[in-house]
């Protein structure tokens, strides 16, 4: 089969298409030929030798999202047969024509969706749905501020705090202040342009947000902090800015009885990632569709051209999810 590869740590022109052999199906895998394959800030990480190479995850081959068609299905497999459409976060391997995935992490492809479409789900609605609902406990009545509010996960963010009832504030270049309120953010800010922790401020009446949730890091952190009402809970998801730093405002911190959580899927249990899938299938599957939720699509290129794909993210451009097809 037909795989992205690369002989050394680098930049995006490292990549290049070879051949692989097809995965080894093991008892709890259904094997999917691969039609589309979300774009994620790991792969980039992947690709500069931050996680170390051939010991990556569940493959040496990069990606972790797939959508395609099932066709085989290992020995303890429950609910899934060949033929069937699944979506789903994968260990590794995602950058190629086929690709093995753990039934517990795998889900339907909901009716109406493309597999473009479907392959820009699971990885941020799932990320979105465990820092907001699950560690963020976000309840209806509340404010939240969401940062990167045009991105993958920032995007889904702000369509599941919608979805929810609670008012969404967020954070995006003004390119995207219109998409960003089409997903239903209440109030965008213009990041580039304003403090975000004054405009929090002054859209709240002083009081602040209920929760943050932060992709950026250290130059946020202190103002994130400030920027909670009392039982206020911040959830770190990303450190996109650094972490050296980092400053926190212990007064605030204790006298407004805060609280902070960070969360990474990556490094997380097989239990424990089957846990978040099943939470987010559970909720928020079925509403997926015609007038529902929907993954916001950047940009979709071949396979072949993973590395313009994975250089255009570098540089920032992207407003969603890129996908490669197969």
């Amino acid at each position: 089969m037909k795989a992205i590869t690369f002989d050394e740590f680098g930049g995006p022109e490292v990549l290049r298409m070879g051949d692989f052999m097809t995965p080894e199906i093991r008892p709890a895998d259904l094997l999917v030929r691969t039609h589309a394959a979300g774009v994620n800030r790991a792969d980039l990480t992947h690709r500069r030798g931050g996680y170390g190479r051939p010991d990556f995850g569940d493959s040496s081959i990069m990606g972790l999202e797939i959508a395609g068609e099932v066709i085989a299905v290992g020995t303890d497999v429950q609910g899934y047969k060949i033929g069937d459409r699944v979506m789903g976060i994968v260990g590794g391997g995602a950058y190629a024509e086929m690709a093995r995935i753990d039934y517990r992490m795998a889900m339907p492809v909901p009716e109406g969706l493309d597999y473009i479409q479907a392959a820009a789900i699971t990885e941020v609605f799932v990320t979105a749905h465990e820092a907001l609902i699950h560690l963020g406990k976000l309840e209806p009545g509340e404010t939240v501020l969401v940062h990167a509010g045009a991105g993958g996960v920032g995007g889904a963010a702000v369509q599941l705090a919608h979805a929810v009832g609670a008012t969404v504030i967020t954070t995006a270049q003004s390119r995207a202040h219109a998409l960003v309120r089409k997903m239903g953010a209440d109030h965008a800010i213009d990041y580039e342009k304003e403090d975000f922790a004054e405009a929090v401020a002054r859209l709240t009446g002083d009081r602040g947000v209920n929760l943050i949730l932060d992709f950026i890091g250290a130059p946020y952190f202190e103002r994130n902090v400030n920027s909670l009402a009392f039982g206020g809970r911040l959830v770190q998801i990303g450190i996109m800015g650094g972490i050296e730093n980092a400053r926190i405002p212990l007064d605030r911190l204790l006298y407004r009885h805060l609280q902070i959580m960070g969360t990474v899927m990556k490094s997380r249990s097989q239990d424990v990632k089957h846990a978040m899938s099943r939470r987010f299938r559970e909720r928020w599957l079925s509403q997926f569709g015609a007038d529902g939720l929907a993954p916001v699509i950047d940009s979709v290129f071949p396979l072949a051209e993973a590395g313009q794909a994975q250089k255009r993210m570098e540089d920032g451009l992207n407003v969603g999810k890129i996908v490669l097809t197969m």
